[in-house]
């Protein structure tokens, strides 16, 4: 006899197939194998109560603070615990429950009901512009084919093009200016008819550029505003592009002079619900969530995104990371731009295990290698 500890990670169903598991068993082991953990801020101390009570009647708990049982303070945080199956009971049970228990348990629904992720997509980054803060992303109109042609032969999903820098500090430009640097590019892939070959976004927020585009091939809007102007959110619509809602804070100038949140998630959470009711009442069918690394973000808050991630898979779409060479990492290890690839590489593996599926990155064939052996290891048994 011999006994393993098994990673968190592993496909649950494929070790259940493995061990030729009974059919209508499968499912009910399967939901036993996924740990849940859930943050909960300012419950009710009743609720508290009683929730603690209904979850250690089916085996999970609540982690709650000393007092809690005696009612010391009217609102308190705490941490429930437990498997994907004591979760849906729960979820079923507090629906009947006072002090705003019948919130909690929608919210657990939501989660439960989250699709799992899809297969990650390589969105690969070129810049028609001169102010990119990584030089090897830029390129003029005469080198774009080729670069191009090497992004796609490396494995990109995904190739975005971007004509203005939105980098910390940059400054805007006129649309016009906009739609005069990225012409010559959008009208050498619309030429070339390379959107046969690999889907094109287009990163911007001007309706004048973004028309252009996608009258040319162009399928995906990434949006640094998160569709603030209607305009692009009628062209989305219009053209049914796949629209990219990305959160900043403040604006593209200021964005990280001295940024502060009083509830990241929550704050982030509810720009998310309004501006995806607002692509909806548009007819925009396809939204993903980008929550925006680096754009109004302190070092603490570009982590915490990155390790909790999963908790915005509840709204049940895709999620977009980009934080390719950025300065976070060099805040972590001073670094160049140039020098930033490692550490690039080891925040979007992360982003990926806790639910990103589109990788936005300069470096393709980089992020493929490591993809591939990244998710080889997690398919092993």
């Amino acid at each position: 006899m011999y006994i393993r500890e098994l990673s968190t990670q592993i496909d649950t169903k494929a070790w259940l197939d493995r061990l030729d598991i009974e059919g209508s068993g499968r499912k009910i082991l399967d939901e036993k194998m996924h740990l849940h953990l859930f943050y909960i801020q300012e419950l009710h101390v009743g609720a508290a109560n009683i929730l603690k009570q209904d979850a250690l009647s089916i085996g999970a708990d609540l982690a709650v603070p000393k007092g809690t049982v005696l009612c010391d303070s009217p609102f308190v945080d705490c941490i429930l615990m437990g498997t994907r199956k004591h979760m849906q009971i729960l979820s079923k049970k507090e629906l009947a429950q006072p002090f705003g228990l019948k919130r909690i348990a929608q919210e657990l629904q939501k989660f439960l009901s989250a699709p799992k992720s899809k297969p990650y997509q390589i969105m690969g980054v070129l810049n028609a512009n001169e102010d990119s803060f990584f030089e090897m992303s830029r390129f003029q109109a005469h080198e774009a084919i080729e670069k191009m042609e090497t992004m796609i032969e490396q494995g990109a999903d995904i190739i975005d093009i971007g004509g203005v820098s939105s980098r910390p500090g940059s400054e805007s430009v006129s649309e016009e200016e906009e739609l005069r640097r990225i012409r010559p590019v959008v009208d050498a892939i619309y030429q070339q008819r390379l959107y046969e070959k690999v889907r094109f976004s287009l990163d911007s927020y001007s309706p004048l550029a973004l028309s252009y585009a996608l009258e040319r091939g162009f399928h995906i809007i990434n949006d640094i505003t998160g569709l603030q102007n209607d305009a692009v959110c009628q062209l989305a619509a219009q053209y049914e592009a796949k629209a990219v809602i990305m959160h900043m804070q403040g604006e593209q100038k200021s964005m990280q002079d001295n940024p502060r949140y009083e509830n990241l998630f929550e704050q982030l959470e509810a720009f998310f619900e309004e501006r995806m009711e607002k692509a909806q009442k548009f007819g925009i069918k396809e939204i993903v969530l980008d929550v925006g690394i680096g754009f109004g973000k302190r070092l603490e808050d570009n982590l915490s995104l990155i390790q909790h991630l999963h908790h915005f898979k509840k709204f049940s779409t895709e999620l977009l990371v980009g934080a390719s060479r950025k300065s976070m990492i060099s805040a972590i290890y001073d670094s160049t731009p140039e020098e930033r690839l490692p550490g690039t590489l080891a925040i979007h593996l992360k982003a990926y295990d806790n639910g990103a599926t589109i990788i936005r990155c300069h470096d393709v064939k980089e992020h493929l290698q490591a993809f591939k052996v990244h998710q080889a290891i997690l398919d092993t048994h």
